[in-house]
Formats: structure tokens, C-alpha cells, sequence
């Protein structure tokens, strides 16, 4: 912050004439100024500094005018009023010192003492005023600088605690699901293998990583509404009633339900509502099309299927790898979307060529990319 001087004013000459620098430093000095003198411009840029509150500025000057010293001035940003000193009578010089930024002017010879101390007094205070509106404009930006400190910090803490309350939220949520599933040999390792194949394709799709975020919760948590429904009745012999049927399609619409809350899961809530939804309208809760789907819903909604296809039922025999992505393929289109079938399938292929355990299917799928 920049210091306000208090007592005695420090003011500089420059002008080539020593007779005239000296008369004004006698002036100045009488007035209790200290005064600094300078025979040429140049001396008066290399000597000024932030210390001075008003500077006289001869004219005519050999080397560098008083023009010239004014403009060099100006570009070291410095604030120091500027009293031009001119011969009397120069009004042209006068106009043109005033339309550069000149403060005021002076005549030599200094005729009226009285007149001259008025225009340094004036000069000085506008410099005093300057130095003021500067440090409450540095005061005001500290301040400021402060504040947006303390605000980052309330931010990086509030941040750090929503986080952390967010992954507190998943783990209680991924404990009672876990609960869940090791009720139900069906649902016992679903949810975590909807989720492997989620991402297998969403990285084969080059999905943001931001998204894949979203992809892994919502595939996590995407069979979430079954915590609250009996479905006993997914473990019976046979094909399902009516009844039946209309428990197991509340799920969806439940665990939207569960999530709904949570307001850092919005996009995962609806992936969890429409994850048996189908591209031709036919799926549930809310039959949603093709258009109304996002890229995340639609991946979710075949990696939910594929293990459908391939995880042991009570009331069918289960499809092999190979049989299931020939099913995917053949609803392609009408139940799934196409790219996003390709990409899994392929994931599949090249996931399944890399594991020995699998490799019996290798020979059931090579045909389909042929």
C-alpha cells in the first residue's frame, strides 16, 4: 500500500536555466517545500520516483523537450501532477501543455508569488487525492483477494464434505444391495457384472470419463428397487403370472423412487427408471423411444439384458455367450441400439479371446463379425 506523506512536500524542477531552478527552489523552500532540481529531462526521469507529489516541467529543454519528458512520464504510470514552465506570453505552448495532460502551467519570469503558491498547493492535493484513491483501491482489492481466499477454502471444505457424504451414500447403498443379492442366487453377482460389462462398453465407446461416472453408479444401483419388493417369485418354477409380472416391473420405478433424493444422482436416477425401457416403445415403466433415451441408458439396458440372457433361471435354461450376443444382435434395432450392441459385442469377443475360461465360446462368436 502506497505511504501518504505527511509534512513537507517534495517537489521537482527541471529546467536547463540554473538561475531559474535556483529562484524556484528558494520559492518552494520558503513555502516549506523540498525542492529537487534537474537541468535536462533525462536527469528528471532518471531521478523521479513515487516519492515526488509534483513535478515542474521547463518547456524548452535541450535533448529531450518538455514534451517529450511529459510523454515519458505519463508511460511510468506514476500520477505526479505536471506544471508546465513556459515563457510569458507562449500561449501555444500553454494550450498544448494543457491538451497533453498538464496539470497547469507556470510563467517566467514568476511574477505573482501569491498566484504561484495557489497552483502548487492545488497541484500538491491532487496528488494527495490520488495517493488516496489509490490505496483505498488497493485496500478494496486486498480486501477482495481476502475474501475470495476464504471463499475458495468454504468451497474446497464444502466440496470435500459433499464428497465425502456422497461416497458415504454409495457404500451404504452398495452394503444394502450386497444384502440384497446374497438372499437370491439369481440376483447374487448381478449387479456387479451389469456393471463390469457397462464399462467394458463404455470405454469401448470412448465415453467422457465424467460420464463414466454416471454409468458406473447407475449400473450399481440400477436394480436398487428390488431392496423394497418382493420378488420371491423370480426364484418360483415356471413362467410368472400376471401378478407376478406387474411386482417385477415396479422395480425400476422404485429405485428411481430411492435415488430420487440424491440430488448428485439425477442423471443416474433416470438410467435406473428406463433401463428396461426398448428403442421401439415397447419396454416399461414409461415406454419410452429410441430418441428419449440417452447413450448411457441405452448401454446400461444391454449390459442389463446380456446377463439376463446368460444368468441361470429357475424357469429356462440359460443362453451361452455366443447365443446372447446373437440375441442382441437380432434385436438390434428394435430392442437395443445398434452401435452401442456392436461395441459390446466386439468388447466381448475381445474380452472373451483373452481368457482361456471362455475360450469354448470363441468358435460361437467368431462368426457374427465374419
Amino acid at each position: 500500500m502506497t505511504a501518504i506523506k505527511q509534512g513537507r512536500s517534495k517537489i521537482l524542477v527541471a529546467d536547463d536555466d540554473v538561475l531559474v531552478r535556483s529562484t524556484l527552489a528558494k520559492i518552494l523552500e520558503i513555502f516549506g517545500h523540498i525542492a529537487v532540481t534537474v537541468g535536462d529531462g533525462a536527469s528528471a526521469l532518471e531521478l523521479v520516483d513515487d516519492s515526488f507529489d509534483t513535478i515542474i516541467l521547463d518547456v524548452n529543454m535541450p535533448g529531450m523537450n518538455g514534451y517529450e519528458t511529459f510523454a515519458a512520464l505519463s508511460e511510468m504510470h506514476l500520477d505526479i501532477p505536471v506544471l508546465f514552465l513556459t515563457g510569458g506570453g507562449s500561449m501555444q505552448h500553454v494550450m498544448k501543455a494543457m491538451n497533453l495532460g498538464a496539470h497547469d502551467f507556470l510563467t517566467k519570469p514568476i511574477g505573482d508569488i501569491d498566484l504561484f503558491n495557489v497552483k502548487i498547493r492545488r497541484a500538491i492535493e491532487k496528488r494527495m487525492r490520488i495517493l488516496e484513491e489509490r490505496n483505498y483501491k488497493e485496500a478494496l482489492e486486498d480486501d477482495i483477494r481476502r475474501k475470495a481466499q476464504q471463499l475458495e477454502e468454504k468451497n474446497r471444505l464444502l466440496l470435500a464434505y459433499s464428497n465425502s457424504l456422497e461416497n458415504a451414500t454409495v457404500q451404504i447403498m452398495t452394503s444394502l444391495q450386497n444384502a440384497m443379492e446374497r438372499k437370491d442366487d439369481y440376483t447374487a453377482g448381478h449387479t456387479l457384472r451389469v456393471t463390469g460389462y457397462a464399462m467394458m462398453a463404455g470405454q469401448a465407446m470412448a465415453i467422457p470419463e465424467e460420464d463414466l461416472l454416471v454409468l458406473r453408479r447407475a449400473a450399481q444401483f440400477h436394480d436398487i428397487g428390488k431392496l423394497v419388493i418382493d420378488l420371491s417369485c423370480i426364484q418360483k418354477e415356471g413362467h410368472l403370472s400376471e401378478e407376478e409380472w406387474r411386482r417385477v416391473r415396479e422395480h425400476p420405478t422404485v429405485g428411481a423412487s430411492i435415488i430420487q433424493p440424491l440430488s448428485f444422482m439425477v442423471r443416474e436416477q433416470f438410467i435406473i427408471r428406463h433401463h428396461h425401457e426398448r428403442l421401439d416403445g415397447k419396454g416399461y415403466p414409461d415406454g419410452l423411444t429410441g430418441d428419449q433415451l440417452d447413450l448411457l441408458t441405452r448401454i446400461v439396458i444391454v449390459a442389463d439384458s446380456f446377463d439376463a440372457m446368460t444368468s441361470q433361471r429357475n424357469y429356462r435354461r440359460n443362453m451361452n455367450v455366443g447365443e446372447a450376443i446373437e440375441e442382441l444382435f437380432r434385436c438390434s434395432g428394435t430392442q437395443f441400439d445398434p452401435a452401442v450392441v456392436e461395441a459390446f459385442a466386439k468388447s466381448i469377443v475381445d474380452f472373451t479371446s483373452q481368457n482361456s475360461v471362455f475360450s469354448d465360446t470363441n468358435s460361437s462368436l467368431n462368426h457374427i463379425f465374419s
